[in-house]
């Protein structure tokens, strides 16, 4: 089993480099096959620069093979090319946006099947805001102002990121409507990975994480870890 890792947004900016770093070791170093999914960003037509950030921030970081997938809808979630690079990705990035149009381009499509053979057999699956929401059991979407049926990598959750901007305003709405579910708060430029003891979950970057369960509220700052208990 590979590890996950979780974004709160603002996911190419200095503080995020060493949770991302710490992804890249993690899926074997700096050769690693990179795949990035800038599905999200379809929607409004910001797919090829969204991706192409991606691939720069993570040059940057001084990862060698990394490479924006055409992954940006329920068609080319099914093309043999995008399926074939998925299967060989030892870390897989989901890039942010619309959370809706990415779940709906994954679920149960061919990408995703790859995407989760992989992860079974060591890959590093991340993701940040939209696409880190949708790989929890639900996920809100703002625009449509519904909760929704994720891909459920992350059983019994879900997930608030941009939490120290806006994502904070949806707890109280959300602990109503999906009540006995771990709600996760992440701050931007911060990360959860769970790299930790027993998988044990580890922030990094500039935030935190914050916890809402069985209305008790736990904040976890970068640099310590704890227990994902769903």
């Amino acid at each position: 089993m590979g590890y996950i890792l979780l974004a709160g947004g603002a996911e190419f900016r200095g503080r995020m480099a060493t949770p991302d770093r710490q992804a890249i070791e993690l899926a074997g170093g700096v050769n690693a096959r990179l795949s990035i999914i800038p599905a999200a960003a379809a929607p409004d037509n910001n797919h090829q620069r969204a991706g192409q950030t991606g691939v720069d921030w993570f040059q940057k970081l001084g990862a060698i093979n990394v490479t924006a997938l055409t992954l940006i809808d329920r068609a080319s979630a099914e093309s043999p090319a995008v399926v074939s690079a998925l299967r060989q990705s030892k870390l897989i990035y989901l890039l942010g946006g619309f959370p809706r149009h990415l779940q709906e381009s994954l679920s149960g499509s061919a990408s995703w099947g790859a995407m989760s053979a992989a992860h079974q057999t060591g890959a590093v699956i991340a993701g940040s805001s939209a696409g880190a929401m949708i790989l929890c059991d639900y996920y809100y979407d703002p625009y449509g102002r519904k909760i929704r049926t994720g891909l459920g990598l992350i059983p019994a959750a879900c997930i608030l990121p941009h939490y120290n901007t806006f994502g904070q305003s949806w707890s109280r709405k959300l602990a109503q409507r999906l009540a006995g579910i771990l709600l996760i708060g992440i701050d931007e430029q911060t990360g959860m990975l769970n790299d930790g003891p027993a998988g044990r979950w580890q922030v990094y970057g500039a935030g935190s994480v914050t916890l809402y369960q069985n209305n008790r509220k736990t904040c976890f700052h970068s640099g310590k870890s704890f227990e994902l208990i769903t």
